[in-house]
């Protein structure tokens, strides 16, 4: 804790807590609270690093460079990114993939979410329940967890370096397919492993359901990508809980994203609903009976049915997609038969696509506008962190009043465990608040 002189205002009563820095969520951020009594009365998550202008640098670019671009915007789920360009563009170019490049994408999508799940269940997110300040204390105390969570990881990561070339920023992903497509030998390593995953992401829904969650039911609008056969990853309608259900192309008419003056980050909301909830929760309740067996049985186990109001249990379902994850690379290595041509060609024209792919944390949007030498002359990214903000902001004000009574230093642990319910961009730190704390 940073010590403070009293204020004038905390002499009137009024406490303040400033935490000014969020470490790793997408950059720098900061949380201010400011209360009297049992009343808040102003509360801001402050995200006060400069716009990265990723759009700006697509400009002028030829369509063929941005799957490679928009990769290095987030180096946990670079293949959302790629994967949301390369559909968005396909759709503005009039390009028809084949099934098996399309089942080959959604194998690269499920090696994303085994990694980016295991991270933040075991290294992000779990001390907050077991007691521990960080991953290195929760190695002390859980050696067995955190080398099952770096085995689960290095999993996913195996998967999106045999389809992409590299862990990091994959360089595979192109408009129409892939560059090079594995052989189906390259791919039967991973089968014994991905059975071993199966049965621990089971074992990660039965450990983390026994966490002890706070009473924070939240009334939702939930938004997803959903497909009539499928759990959602690249393709589907946009649908939420408050009837919702749209092509991509229709999503800017109804998702709107607003400047905020404390903070270089949009804040999304439903046009006339306000704020909305995308990412594991999301697709859990609206999707659930798309999951696959053995994800439906591991979820019933735990008794995490659907509809899940409270964010606290995000971790829970992010521990049965783990599970869904690995069993749909499993069933997507078995099926597999390397495509006679890795990528169908695409021919410059002038149009205009948009489309939205379920990112780990959430739904993606992408839309761009590409000339007839195929220049891309407007593009817009919405993430799922940008979308969840003025969410975040909203729990907050809602289970910030349930703290009050509390030392500082403890309303910071939770108040920095409410956010991190929505796993908003954080790359490799557990305990990110650092608190100043102003009391009357």
């Amino acid at each position: 804790m940073i010590p403070v002189e009293a204020s004038a205002a905390a002499k009137q009563g009024v406490n303040k807590i400033d935490v000014p820095v969020l470490a790793r969520v997408e950059g720098e951020g900061a949380l201010h609270i400011k209360t009297k009594g049992d009343k808040i009365l102003d509360l801001k998550l402050k995200i006060p690093e400069p716009p990265r202008l990723f759009e700006g640098f697509l400009r002028g670019r030829h369509y063929s460079e941005t799957p490679d671009i928009t990769a290095r915007i987030c180096g946990i789920c670079p293949i959302a990114y790629q994967m949301s360009a390369v559909h968005a563009l396909e759709r503005a170019l009039q390009v028809e993939i084949p099934p098996a490049i399309r089942a080959l994408r959604r194998l690269f999508y499920c090696g994303e979410w085994i990694e980016s799940h295991a991270l933040h269940i075991y290294f992000l997110h779990a001390p907050d329940f077991l007691g521990t300040q960080d991953a290195l204390q929760l190695a002390a105390t859980h050696k067995d967890v955190v080398l099952g969570a770096l085995r689960l990881k290095k999993l996913g990561n195996e998967i999106v370096r045999i389809l992409g070339g590299r862990e990091i920023h994959p360089v595979s992903a192109c408009v129409g397919g892939f560059y090079r497509t594995p052989k189906k030998e390259e791919l039967a390593p991973l089968v014994e492993e991905l059975k071993w995953a199966v049965e621990a992401s089971v074992a990660t829904a039965r450990l983390v359901a026994t966490f002890p969650f706070p009473d924070f039911d939240v009334d939702y609008e939930y938004v997803s990508v959903s497909h009539p056969d499928e759990y959602p990853l690249c393709e589907g309608r946009i649908v939420s809980n408050r009837g919702l259900d749209i092509d991509a192309a229709e999503f800017e008419e109804h998702s709107l994203e607003q400047h905020v003056r404390h903070s270089n980050a949009l804040h999304s909301v439903m046009r006339m609903r306000g704020s909305y909830h995308v990412g594991p929760l999301a697709r859990f309740n609206l999707n659930f009976d798309k999951l696959p067996e053995t994800a439906r049985q591991a979820a019933s186990e735990v008794k995490l049915l659907p509809p899940v109001h409270n964010p606290f249990k995000s971790i829970t379902v992010r521990a049965v997609e783990l599970v869904f994850a690995c069993e749909e690379a499993l069933r997507l290595i078995g099926e597999y038969e390397r495509p006679e041509r890795p990528r169908v060609e695409a021919a410059a024209r002038a149009g205009t696509g948009m489309a939205a792919t379920e990112a780990p944390r959430g739904l993606l949007y992408h839309r761009y506008a590409v000339d007839e030498q195929g220049l891309i002359q407007t593009a817009r990214i919405v993430p799922p962190t940008a979308q969840n903000l003025k969410r975040m902001e909203d729990d907050l004000w809602n289970y910030v009043p349930q703290l009050l009574k509390l030392p500082s230093e403890e309303i910071a642990w939770k108040a920095e465990q409410a956010v991190r319910n929505y796993d908003p961009c954080i790359s490799c730190a557990t305990h990110f608040l650092k608190l100043e704390h102003e009391r009357g």
